[in-house]
């Protein structure tokens, strides 16, 4: 019984009041999530503490329909930040490591524009990241990135484009330097 007990209120604790949260997934404290109602989250799913989530509907006179939809199994560390005014897509079984950034949008920067944090957003499209990728810590992905399913991404990359599946990239800007060959079952370096 107090095992019940125990798991009812460690439930209500870590279950934001998401979209959707799935059976046995929970979102550990502190974090701060902002327009809950727009992010889906599937089932067992382990979100670390200090997670910043946020869809953003506005910035200034901009309005935007943004969405962020997490798989099943899916693991996100300690401090990841995830934003996007557009949608943000994580498959099922993705590992992500503790410190990523993920966004789809970006400030204006443009010099005699004013402020940069007044500067319209905008976005290169939304992100997808494919099943079963990790994406090691530290990592940061840039607005419009799709990675195919099967994917490693190294320590501290900078993914500024997309690979498709089963691809190894590491670096800042993150490069290609091997894909995993099926028939061999290993992953094979990418000849430069």
């Amino acid at each position: 019984m107090m095992k019940l007990i125990k798991k009812i209120i460690k439930t209500m604790l870590y279950r934001p009041r998401l979209g959707k949260l799935g059976a046995d997934s929970y979102v550990l404290l502190p974090r701060e999530i902002k327009n809950a109602h727009l992010i889906e989250i599937g089932n067992d799913c382990h979100i670390g503490k200090s997670l910043v989530m946020e869809p953003i509907t506005s910035h200034g006179k901009q309005k935007f329909t943004p969405r962020i939809s997490v798989g099943n199994n899916v693991y996100i560390g300690r401090y990841c930040q995830i934003f996007c005014v557009d949608a943000i897509t994580i498959e099922n079984g993705c590992v992500l490591s503790e410190y990523i950034y993920m966004s789809d949008s970006a400030h204006g920067f443009a010099p005699d524009a004013g402020f940069i944090m007044e500067q319209d957003l905008e976005s290169k499209g939304p992100i997808h990241i494919g099943k079963n990728t990790f994406i090691g810590y530290g990592v940061s992905i840039m607005p419009g990135i799709s990675l195919g399913k099967n994917c490693v991404v190294g320590i501290n990359s900078v993914v500024t484009r997309s690979f498709p599946d089963f691809s190894m990239i590491a670096g800042s800007p993150a490069k290609l330097i091997k894909t995993y060959c099926e028939e061999r079952k290993d992953w094979i370096r990418v000849q430069r």
